[in-house]
């Protein structure tokens, strides 16, 4: 589809419940995490729309676009229009879910329902590795040698799942595949990267207060990049969120336990 002037890779059914899931991926990811969520929520009458973020997966990298949390937001909702959704509930992952915090507290009016599934919030990233690669060497790591990058996104990968087996082999490809040129190599810094920034969660935390739309978080029990506690925080924001602990899974639980995550959201979705 093209929204705003970009083109966005992106995934849409028809359901019969009425209500629309909008799926929100995060780093360094694209949709394809969800392949093993959506068809199980499809086949229980679910309408569906997935799609790549701008600046990520197979959906448009323009040099010149902003492509934070904050501008995602915005163009989550010219997504929405453009697709004739008035209302939706929000499955949202990592960076996706700041970008659903920030949604769900700007337009309350449009979200019927929110998933966030080991979601950024607060002061939760960048790790201060990346804070300190972002401030004094990204240029460097913009031009490394593609072997070198992909050796590196390999390892940041491997510490997504909790098994390693899980992170290898077609799936392994299956993320590693929209960075493997060039301009993939310099996306994932420019669109990625350069934007790992917790101000806009921050400037969001006090508004989670306010969040009407009956809320479920879901969380690794050994998610090694977004703590525990994040989890517990948010549940605790957000007036009557729930929260489920997901034991033998970590950051990417869709790759660890993609059964108890479609579990979490079809139970969610039928009790809330």
């Amino acid at each position: 589809m093209i929204v705003d002037g970009v083109r966005l890779a992106y995934r849409r059914t028809a359901g019969s419940t009425g209500e629309t899931l909008v799926f929100l991926h995060g780093t360094p990811s694209h949709s394809h995490i969800w392949r093993n969520v959506i068809p199980p929520v499809e086949a229980a009458g679910h309408g569906v729309l997935a799609y790549d973020l701008l600046g990520y997966g197979a959906s448009e990298r323009p040099p010149n676009r902003d492509t934070s949390v904050e501008a995602q937001a915005d163009l989550l909702e010219e997504v929405l229009a453009q697709q004739e959704i008035r209302r939706c509930a929000l499955i949202a992952h990592d960076i996706g879910g700041a970008v659903a915090q920030i949604f769900a507290t700007r337009r309350p009016d449009r979200v019927e329902r929110l998933v966030l599934i080991d979601s950024v919030s607060y002061d939760s990233w960048p790790s201060s590795t990346w804070r300190e690669i972002i401030r004094d060497h990204l240029a460097d790591h913009a031009a490394m040698p593609q072997a070198e990058f992909e050796a590196m996104l390999t390892r940041q990968l491997a510490m997504t799942v909790v098994d390693p087996a899980r992170m290898t082999g077609e799936t392994l490809e299956a993320y590693l595949a929209p960075h493997r040129t060039p301009m993939g190599r310099a996306s994932f810094f420019e669109h990625q990267v350069r934007h790992y920034d917790s101000a806009p969660t921050q400037r969001v935390a006090p508004l989670l207060k306010t969040l009407a739309a009956p809320t479920k978080i879901v969380w690794g029990a050994g998610d090694r990049w977004q703590p525990l506690a994040y989890a517990q925080r948010l549940a605790e924001d957000i007036p009557g969120a729930e929260l489920s602990i997901i034991p033998g899974a970590g950051h990417f639980a869709m790759e660890d336990d993609p059964a108890r995550i479609t579990e979490e959201v079809l139970t969610f979705l039928s009790d809330s």
